[in-house]
């Protein structure tokens, strides 16, 4: 076997392989589910990742080797790495962004509900009824009241559904 690093392969062959495949496949059970949800758009991403967002924000990207990136709001990111949901970004480690490493299939729902965390505060600001969508979002994904709170508070101002964060603190 030629080493990687010997072959003609290169950054770009395996970033187009990874696109067309399902190389990890725990990571097909995650782009079923993530690309179902509305409004949800898969894109490439460098280092060999495939990227999800809602409109133009993106919700995370997974890696060919497993890795689930995924940006926070600071208070949202930190809730997460105190309670050990996440570890911080490797190369971005005082930004927002978190990083959850697929290793088994029984990890995959964690990733998912990582994902769709993360299409939670996005959803907030396109949604209609915010803190309604916020408090079916949070029963469903059985969210801590402090985790509840952080993402009450992402719910824009001057929305109707805004004079209701009170209800859901």
């Amino acid at each position: 076997m030629i080493p990687l690093f010997e072959s003609r392969l290169t950054f770009h062959h395996l970033t187009d392989i990874y696109q067309r495949s399902d190389m990890i496949p725990n990571t097909s059970r995650l782009k079923r589910e993530v690309s179902s949800w509305l409004g949800i758009s898969v894109h490439p991403h460098q280092f060999a990742a495939r990227e999800y967002r809602l409109g133009k924000a993106e919700v995370g990207h997974v890696h060919l080797w497993g890795d689930v990136d995924i940006p926070f709001p600071r208070p949202v990111h930190d809730f997460l790495l105190a309670h050990n949901l996440a570890q911080r970004h490797r190369w971005v480690p005082d930004s927002g962004w978190t990083t959850f490493r697929i290793h088994a299939g029984r990890n995959v729902e964690h990733a998912i509900w990582l994902m769709r965390l993360s299409y939670l505060r996005y959803s907030l600001r396109f949604t209609a009824d915010p803190a309604s969508f916020l408090v079916a979002e949070g029963e469903r994904l059985h969210l801590d009241a402090e985790l509840l709170a952080a993402l009450a508070r992402l719910i824009p101002a001057g929305t109707d559904a805004a004079e209701h964060r009170r209800s859901i603190l």
